[in-house]
């Protein structure tokens, strides 16, 4: 078929490959039972490894006795399809334990993994970034906290705030960067060596289209999808009067790029106003408080479709990653087209690779005639 002849998709059986301090550690594959990496685009990604763990003649065991997983060691694990790898988490061994219970051949060693951001997690920083005579921007100060960790601002990042003056970090960095993605309604992802900080990539090139029911090309094997109509159409709040005048109510939409042919909300419905009251937030002026209504409206808009499923990860021949849209073909007129990838869960085990994942969108009709790319181009060729 079309799809086939230009896709990039190795049919080999998707395989884990792990590097620890950057040497693979084959000689564990043997003991490996399972793999589990969980990637979001709110939270840090992690990883579990489970071995079974043996005994031999002289008391020492096969995988602890190795030394080679150990806390604080880097880790990179990879799903390779066929003499292609693509790589779904980096970081540092955090935790590793061993389990022996009364039956030795039960004996487990398990590990646990942080993405490269729990090294920004290790030292206090007190300072105080920009001064009057010299100010400074959200994306220079996260370049300036992410050097002395061999760490790069993702390309796609965005500035945030542009004059940064007297602002006081009194925390470790990687708290003191989530609250400036927080302040700025950004994200902030860790993947492959680089951060990316900056909003909702809902425009970015799309990954490749989730197929449902398209016969031998199918690789989504179930999805479910939820229209969550109590998500309010806007977000109001009381802007700040000067002294001894009334408050002044404010409303705002959101702003967010349609994922589809027409919006999700309930303004064509004939009813009243759906609209949510932002709570006072203390010392905030308008400025503040409009945009941290901008996120809420914006949050709530997402959230208007919000799908959950699995992925043959073989079928697939890609990792699916969060923070990025994704084109979805099969669905029907209604609720095909493109979402946003909220959350993923890669999991290898003997029986294969598999990826549930969380899907979000705020519109309805199948768009995907529109995406730019070869997967959008060709996500109706059955």
């Amino acid at each position: 078929m079309l799809l086939d002849l230009f896709s990039e998709k190795d049919r080999a059986p998707a395989e884990c490959v792990i590097t620890v301090d950057g040497i693979e550690i084959a000689d564990l594959y043997p003991f490996l039972l399972e793999v589990t990496v969980e990637a979001g685009r709110t939270e840090a990604t992690t990883a579990s490894l489970g071995f079974e763990t043996r005994r031999n003649e002289l008391g020492q065991w096969t995988v602890q006795d190795a030394e080679v997983l150990v806390p604080w060691a880097s880790i990179v694990i990879s799903a390779a399809f066929g003499n292609r790898v693509e790589e779904v988490m980096r970081g540092y061994i955090r935790e590793v334990n061993l389990e022996t219970p009364q039956d030795a051949g039960a004996a487990r060693v398990n590990v646990t993994c942080q993405d490269d951001s729990i090294r920004l997690d290790r030292e206090h920083q007190r300072k105080t970034w920009g001064t009057e005579d010299l100010p400074y921007s959200d994306d220079l100060i996260l370049s300036e906290i992410l050097a002395p960790y061999g760490l790069i601002a993702d390309p796609d990042s965005e500035t945030g705030q542009e004059r940064v003056v007297g602002v006081a970090q009194d925390d470790t960095d990687i708290k003191f960067i989530k609250a400036r993605a927080e302040f700025n309604g950004y994200e902030l992802i860790f993947r492959a060596g680089r951060v990316y900080f900056g909003p909702m990539r809902l425009s970015a090139d799309p990954q490749d289209t989730l197929l449902v029911y398209a016969g031998a090309d199918t690789n989504c094997l179930s999805l479910n999808v939820r229209s969550d109509g109590h998500q309010a159409d806007a977000v109001a709040y009381d802007a700040p009067a000067e002294s001894g005048a009334a408050t002044t109510p404010e409303t705002v939409r959101p702003d967010l790029p349609l994922l589809g042919t027409r919006h999700a909300d309930s303004s064509a419905a004939g009813l009243e106003p759906f609209t949510w009251k932002l709570s006072a937030e203390a010392g905030a002026d308008a400025e503040r408080l409009r945009a941290l209504a901008r996120m809420k409206a914006n949050d709530l808009d997402i959230h208007r479709l919000q799908g959950e499923g699995e992925l043959d990860g073989t079928l697939y021949g890609h990792v699916l990653q969060a923070g990025l849209p994704v084109p979805v073909d099969g669905l029907g007129d209604w609720l095909s087209g493109v979402y946003y990838v909220d959350s993923v869960s890669h999991s290898f085990t003997p029986a294969g690779y598999r990826q549930r994942f969380r899907l979000l969108r705020n519109a309805y009709g199948d768009n995907l005639d529109s995406v730019s790319g070869l997967a959008g181009a060709l996500a109706g060729v059955m």
